[in-house]
């Protein structure tokens, strides 16, 4: 037996050794194969820590600030293990970390989607709508068109508080997403992570511009074009969200408290959901805690509102720490160079001053430009901003190693297929992905496992 399986792998090495004679000068074996996704990298998660250098009470500001990201809410906070107040009347979920959740806590979707399970926490007698799914990425939804045909653009939360034990005489209802799926009227995203973001809201916007300059004659002879998402009022640069429409961390979190878990908060006072009989606390739920019971070992914390605390926990994080080089990964970051992908995911950004101990003028690797692109049939036809309904912001690429799901709507889990779908009609991408398409399979693998080691 272990003598005829000797033989038979002697042979067919010999077929494979014979059949790539003709091409011995320099052409490997993986050339005649398919590149393949590695998937997500197994070792340790390279996030979540605060960034180096900051003094004791920075560093005690981080850790009380992450403690209150993972706060789980309830509709008063009666709840035990349920002490954050005002979730609902309409929800995506009951707390930031249990989105921004994979490799750690500021991550993107985990590998186990809790809105499944939170549909019906607490007696809630939501369904789960059918675009989400235990295996798939956490959602929201947006809805591109009113009923009468005009665009809209906002969030639709999927959950609402009725039935639960903590909202006695709460009955309204959940929207009809079948019907808009159905009318092609309903778009998804998932969260962006928030690693290293303190670093990426402290460069300043001639830094942005700068960085984008750089790149300008690469761009320029790919066909792309970079525009900034900025400001109504002060002009400034944006950079916050799929589409690069909040400008600030705060900004950010302020939007996010009231939009996904339905918290008002000092940046967004006013509950989105009218009925009285569903609104059991004033406003807003989250405030400055003039007299907090304890200040711990973080005062600063203590004393702040939440959002001013999800806002430091995510300044104050570091960014994501790649995998050691190889020569596969080395040759994948001069392939990434070679075929323009920096033309739009620009390596290093550079801070400027900042308060924070160690952060003053500070390069950094993101690989985004922040600005927004043209990606064909990638639009969601969602205008934010000057964000365009066909246009995103570059996605920064640091982290996505082990990041899970793919593209603004999760829609894939294969780096490869992300790729690709960056290619179609109108896309400012169309040459990039043309050139790596023309990669040998051993560059293509290599630029795969470069990406992968971020």
């Amino acid at each position: 037996m272990g003598k005829g399986r000797f033989r038979l792998l002697s042979f067919t090495t010999l077929i494979i050794i014979g059949f790539l004679a003709p091409f011995a000068d320099g052409v490997a074996l993986a050339d005649f194969l398919h590149p393949f996704d590695p998937g997500v990298r197994r070792d340790t998660a390279g996030a979540g820590g605060p960034l180096p250098e900051l003094g004791a009470a920075e560093q005690a500001f981080f850790a009380a600030a992450k403690t209150v990201f993972e706060e789980i809410d309830s509709v008063s906070g009666t709840i035990p293990g349920e002490a954050g107040v005002g979730l609902g009347p309409r929800f995506n979920m009951n707390g930031c970390a249990g989105c921004h959740a994979f490799p750690a806590t500021g991550g993107s979707s985990p590998p186990l989607n809790p809105q499944v399970s939170i549909a019906t926490l607490d007696g809630a007698r939501n369904a789960v709508p059918p675009f989400i799914v235990a295996n798939g990425p956490v959602r929201e939804v947006r809805f591109v068109r009113k009923a009468d045909g005009t665009p809209e653009g906002g969030v639709h939360d999927l959950f609402v508080i009725t039935g639960r034990k903590d909202a006695s005489g709460c009955s309204i209802a959940q929207p009809d997403f079948a019907a808009q799926v159905n009318n092609n009227n309903a778009i998804f995203r998932i969260p962006t992570p928030t690693f290293g973001a303190g670093l990426v809201e402290n460069v300043s916007d001639t830094g942005l511009q700068a960085a984008v300059a750089t790149q300008s004659a690469l761009a320029s002879s790919l066909g792309i074009s970079s525009e900034f998402n900025r400001s109504g009022n002060d002009g400034m640069i944006a950079r916050f969200g799929w589409k690069a429409q909040n400008k600030s961390l705060l900004i950010f979190a302020g939007e996010a408290y009231n939009v996904e878990q339905g918290v008002t908060n000092e940046a967004f006072t006013n509950e989105r959901e009218d009925d009285p009989d569903c609104q059991f606390n004033g406003s807003p739920e989250d405030g400055t805690n003039l007299t907090p019971a304890a200040t711990g070992s973080s005062p600063a914390a203590a004393f702040s509102s939440d959002i001013v605390n999800f806002a430091a926990f995510m300044r104050l994080s570091d960014a994501p720490t790649p995998a050691p080089p190889t020569a596969s990964t080395t040759n994948g970051f001069r392939i990434f160079q070679n075929i323009g992908c920096q033309a739009c995911h620009i390596v290093s950004q550079t801070t400027a001053k900042s308060r924070f101990t160690g952060q003053s003028e500070v390069t950094f690797q993101p690989f985004s430009d922040f600005a927004l692109h043209a990606m064909g049939a990638l639009g969601d036809g969602i205008s934010q901003g000057n964000a365009s309904g066909r246009e995103f912001r570059s996605a920064p690429l640091w982290g996505v190693g082990q990041r899970i799901f793919f593209l603004h709507d999760g829609r894939t889990s294969n780096l490869i297929a992300a790729i690709e779908q960056h290619a179609s009609t109108g896309s400012e991408a169309n040459t990039v992905i043309r050139n790596f398409n023309a990669l040998s399979p051993t560059n293509q693998q290599d630029l795969i496992n470069f990406l992968r080691s971020l």
